[in-house]
């Protein structure tokens, strides 16, 4: 059975207070959305998993269709629970989602009640779980009521299932309704979960970053890296290995990598080497940079790339030269 490291919390990590809650996450989060799925090897798996706790990533972030097959992720991290890490469970931050598509019917996609409640009692099967830390809605929808989507997250709370809840993906004016709602309920209303990077402001141009950190809401980024691109596996082109080259994601696709792309890409690399940080560790450094984002999501195929990750926060800062660059390359290059 693995044993984590005694000295896990040995300043290998930072930890932020997420709002104005008592709950406090890692400067960095596993995101479970890719590597985790029944096409994924479990023991690869687990030694990331185990990599990220040693070094102080008490945060686990799924999802319930997360996989592929759906809902495979969840599966595969109750067997890692059951075999290793549930004698941890008290250290571990462990979110699920439901929103998006996950199963057949009418019932199966959307907010409402019924497929909140039931998709939660899903996961925690799946987990072995008596609840989750954090449940979110996944996406707004419009076909369901706001406030039903609401009453069903503070309910969730109240039966012990969650400990906490959060949104994804709502822009600024449906986080400020649901935010409403939840306060007059006094529900747990912690964190918010949008994708922002350096190359996808869209959280500062609609308001909702400023909204969140103004009004005590924690902010927990995905897609950091914009799906691979500011790493250095693109510099040179794409490889056949690649999220694109291989057309192994629906999000990512090879006019998404333009010359012009690509030539800012590599100005950023040129930036970060500068720095003394590689273009992966600068990318999430600038994310953490104002101590308005809570946590920053990262997704891994092995436990090298937790440990290269990991060292972005030896320095988050940035001169006002270096964020002026960046917003040149970025905004208008």
């Amino acid at each position: 059975m693995y044993t984590a490291d005694p000295t896990r919390y040995d300043n290998k990590m930072q930890y932020h207070k997420c709002g104005n809650s008592g709950l406090y996450l890692p400067a960095l989060s596993l995101g479970m959305w890719h590597n985790f799925g029944s096409v994924n090897n479990l023991e690869d798996m687990k030694k990331i998993l185990f990599t990220a706790f040693d070094n102080g990533i008490t945060h686990f972030d799924l999802a319930n269709n997360y996989g592929p097959v759906y809902g495979s992720a969840e599966t595969n991290m109750g067997q890692i629970l059951k075999s290793d890490l549930m004698q941890y469970r008290d250290e571990l931050i462990i979110s699920s989602k439901a929103g998006y598509d996950m199963w057949k019917g009418p019932y199966g996609n959307g907010g409402s009640r019924k497929y909140l409640t039931a998709s939660l009692d899903q996961s925690l099967k799946k987990m072995g779980l008596d609840y989750v830390d954090i449940f979110y809605h996944h996406r707004p929808d419009p076909d369901t009521p706001l406030e039903e989507t609401m009453l069903a997250l503070d309910q969730i709370v109240r039966q012990g299932k969650a400990l906490y809840v959060g949104i994804s993906n709502y822009k600024k004016e449906e986080a400020s309704k649901a935010y409403a709602i939840l306060k007059e309920l006094k529900t747990p209303f912690v964190i918010h979960q949008p994708s922002y990077s350096m190359l996808n402001r869209w959280i500062e141009e609609d308001g909702l970053k400023d909204f969140l950190f103004d009004h005590g809401i924690g902010c927990i980024a995905f897609s950091p890296l914009q799906q691979g691109i500011l790493t250095g596996k693109y510099l040179n082109g794409i490889p056949s290995d690649s999220r694109i080259g291989g057309h192994k994601s629906p999000y990512l696709h090879e006019k998404d990598l333009n010359a012009k792309m690509l030539h800012k890409v590599q100005q950023l690399n040129e930036l970060a080497a500068n720095r003394g940080q590689s273009l992966t560790q600068m990318a999430l450094a600038w994310i953490l940079r104002d101590g308005k984002v809570t946590s920053v999501l990262i997704g891994a195929s092995k436990p090298e790339q937790i440990l290269e990750n990991i060292k972005a926060l030896e320095n988050t800062s940035f001169t006002e030269e270096e964020l002026k660059q960046i917003d040149s390359i970025v905004c208008h290059s």
